[in-house]
This record gives C-alpha cells, sequence and structure tokens, in this order.
C-alpha cells in the first residue's frame, strides 16, 4: 500500500476516540523499514534542509535537529497532506468544543495559504538525532499566528538500535498536578497529539488544557525521528531575527519560557 491507502486503512474511530481521552494517538506503522531508513540517510546531506539546530546551544536538550527545505521528500510531502484532512476534522471540533470562532480549512493548500498570508512560509517538517546523553525538553511548536492544533511524530529507529529517548507528553489542567505519558513506539510508527492545548470535559464544561512534549534521556545508541507540523514559520526580519512570538515555544529545564530561531 502506497501512504494515502496506509492513511485511508487507520482506525480513525479509535485515533479520535484517544485524541480526546488523552490528547495524544498512537498508529501502526505508517512507514515500512525502507522508507525510515531512506529518510534517516537524508541526515548527512544538507542539501534537503533549509535549517540546522544545535538544541544545547539554547538550553532545549542535547541533540540536534534540522528542518527541511521546500520541495519536501516525497514521503514527508505525503504524510503531511495525507494526514492533515481526518485531522483537521479533529481539529475543527475541538475548536467549537473550546467556544472559539477559528476554524481550520478541510485540506492543507488552503492552511499553508493561510499561513504565507500571516507570513509563515518557511517549511516546518524536520528530523531530530539524539545520540547517548541526548534528550529534549519540553515545549510546543508553534512558529506564527497560524498554528495547527495537532501534529505527527513519526518514528525512524527501531528499538533495538537505542535505548532511553522515550517520546514524553505532558498535560497541565487548571489548578490541578500535571499528568504525563510516556511512549515507547516501535519503527514506522507515529504519534498523533495536541500542539498546544486541547478541550477536556469539566463540570461547567470543557475547559482547556496545556499540552507539551518532550524526549527523555538517551541512554545508548541513536534515535531519529521525524516531525510533521502542519504550519509553516514566519519568515526572519531584515536583521535574520524571528519576531519572539513567532518563534518556536519551550520551557527551559528550569521553568520558564525559551525561543530560538525557526
Amino acid at each position: 500500500m502506497d501512504i494515502a491507502d496506509r492513511v485511508a486503512a487507520l482506525d480513525w474511530a479509535t485515533l479520535e476516540r484517544d485524541l480526546d481521552a488523552w490528547g495524544w494517538a498512537r498508529t501502526p506503522p505508517l512507514l515500512t523499514p525502507e522508507e525510515c531508513a531512506a529518510l534517516v540517510a537524508l541526515y548527512p546531506d544538507d542539501r534537503h534542509f533549509r535549517a540546522r539546530i544545535d538544541m544545547a546551544r539554547y538550553r532545549f536538550g542535547v541533540g540536534e535537529y534540522k528542518y527541511f527545505a521546500y520541495p519536501l521528500p516525497p514521503v514527508v510531502a505525503d504524510l503531511r497532506r495525507r494526514l492533515y484532512p481526518p485531522l483537521a476534522k479533529v481539529a475543527n471540533r475541538w475548536q467549537a468544543e473550546l467556544g472559539t470562532r477559528l476554524r481550520f480549512p478541510d485540506d492543507l493548500d488552503s492552511l499553508l495559504a493561510r499561513c504565507r498570508r500571516a507570513g509563515q512560509t518557511r517549511p516546518t517538517p524536520l528530523l531530530l538525532r539524539y545520540e547517548a546523553g541526548g534528550y529534549n525538553c519540553l515545549h510546543q511548536d508553534i512558529y506564527g499566528p497560524v498554528a495547527f492544533p495537532l501534529q505527527v511524530t513519526c518514528f525512524l529507529s527501531a528499538r533495538h538500535e537505542y535505548q532511553g529517548g522515550e517520546f514524553l507528553l505532558v498535560e497541565q489542567r487548571p489548578r490541578a498536578q500535571s499528568r504525563a505519558d510516556v511512549v515507547n513506539p516501535e519503527q514506522g510508527e507515529a504519534v498523533l497529539f495536541a500542539t498546544r492545548e486541547r478541550p477536556v470535559a469539566g463540570r461547567r464544561g470543557p475547559f482547556r488544557a496545556v499540552m507539551r512534549h518532550g524526549v527523555s534521556r538517551v541512554t545508548a545508541g541513536a534515535r531519529y525521528t521525524l516531525g510533521v507540523i502542519f504550519h509553516d514559520a514566519a519568515e526572519p526580519r531584515r536583521d535574520g531575527s524571528v519576531r519572539r512570538k513567532d518563534r518556536p515555544r519551550r520551557l527551559r529545564p528550569g521553568g520558564g519560557r525559551a525561543t530560538v530561531p525557526a
């Protein structure tokens, strides 16, 4: 099956129930081992990427990631395009439950057109690499005023290729302790999750629960993942910087928010 068939074959009813219940859902393999290996093999070749971020430089963790340049590799572009429509249905239902008037278009091209009108034209799908000692602090991937409420991480490395490096999802509810989930997907599987916030049923109606994600410390080997973010990033200003509010949001290890050029 091609990627379109794999996405269509997913049990979307169950995925939606998990997204509503927990803010995340895990799919069966969406990528073959060969497709995973082909994406990992792109990492050393900077011709495929527009930017490289050293996480330690910004105190975001230890490791690095690279943002793809347009045109995206066909597998990445196909995943982004095929996953968007069913997730847009969830996103719009969530917006309605939260009582907002914001709605997202049914297709990815229309979302990207909205991004362009807001000055967000740089692609955000990325490859992340962690070696022993690497980790990623809790964060949210917000790159401008247009921010799609869901995103996807695909796991490219086989579990025997690294130790540690669990995927972390933390939900913060008002006046309550935070709740954490630890996920260990297999190669080719994906996790769908809330980018910033989601509705949670309360006694007085739905309320906003804030979501952040990260990666625990890798203790051995090397771990590669593909991040599929649907909104694009804001263009830098003439001096090369990006407006603070348009940079990706993260929590520093000691608390507080930090930003990094996208």
